[in-house]
């Protein structure tokens, strides 16, 4: 006989009057407890924490996050889709992550002045279009993967300075889960920083959306690991090669590579994603 799988600390917190749980919330809408959190990691939702800091839904939210699985799973959208049509409603309930992208429009905007670049020809070089790398400048859109590595080589920086790290004073050797710095693409691609300070790789923990990924190939120097956690990976290198990376699967390729990669299945895909050297 099997023995039943021990409660998460949060599936057994008492809710306040009128709350549900994070185990409660998922059995109501027939989805995981990891579901939850991703939909809380790209901005679609942002639950109320009880004071031991557990997560907790009201009814209103519920309505939320039953709109969101109808968006998901009936008119099979994307997580910027779902932003877009949930609206104002969306507005009311979006987290504020002091971590999660930060300022890096005005970031963009001062590297690009630093090089004494218009918009016309900085989005010209980054293969963009002036509107689109306007908007990400007002913090109106946020760039995809692909978008955020070709502003990189277009600013001759690397991806780690658009992480709001203030490197090199803040480096630290421990970084616990709560002081992980993230960035949050247009497809709800999740991009977290394991490590601060280091001089000769960068380490992310990436969580990507089903039906996400990078929206486009990038290359650049140096050589790249990969290891998956949970979910599916489709990579692409060249358009030449296609690999499949699942559970437990480790993967390395050179950076020079064309890559573009994408989650084609209907859970989310977590892995840990080591660049070396500082050129993401």
């Amino acid at each position: 006989m099997r023995k039943k799988r021990p409660l998460r600390q949060e599936e057994k917190a008492p809710p306040r009057l009128g709350y549900l749980t994070v185990g409660q919330t998922a059995r109501i809408l027939g989805i995981s407890p990891s579901t939850l959190r991703l939909w809380e990691n790209v901005g679609l939702i942002s639950p109320a924490r009880s004071t031991g800091r557990y997560r907790l839904y009201s009814p209103e939210l519920l309505q939320v996050l039953k709109r969101i699985k109808y968006l998901r799973d009936v008119k099979k959208l994307s997580v910027p889709g779902i932003r877009q049509m949930l609206g104002p409603k969306l507005a009311a309930v979006a987290p504020s992550h002091p971590d999660s992208n930060g300022d890096i429009g005005s970031k963009l905007r001062q590297m690009r002045q630093r090089q004494k670049l218009g918009i016309v020809e900085a989005a010209q070089r980054a293969k963009i279009s002036p509107g689109f790398l306007s908007a990400i400048e007002l913090s109106r859109a946020n760039p995809s993967v692909a978008t955020l590595q070709r502003l990189a080589a277009t600013y001759s920086t690397n991806v780690l300075e658009f992480f709001d790290t203030d490197l090199p004073a803040h480096a630290r050797r421990l970084i616990r889960p709560e002081q992980r710095r993230r960035l949050i693409t247009e497809s709800g691609v999740c991009i977290e920083l394991l490590s601060v300070g280091t001089k000769m790789l960068e380490s992310h923990l990436f969580r990507v959306p089903p039906k996400s990924g990078s929206d486009g190939a990038y290359s650049h120097a140096g050589e790249e690991f990969i290891y998956m956690l949970e979910g599916e990976l489709e990579i692409w290198l060249d358009e030449l090669e296609c690999h499949i990376l699942r559970p437990g699967d480790s993967f390395w390729f050179e950076s020079n590579l064309g890559h573009r990669w994408f989650n084609s299945s209907s859970v989310e895909a977590v892995l840990i994603w080591v660049n070396t050297p500082l050129t993401f």
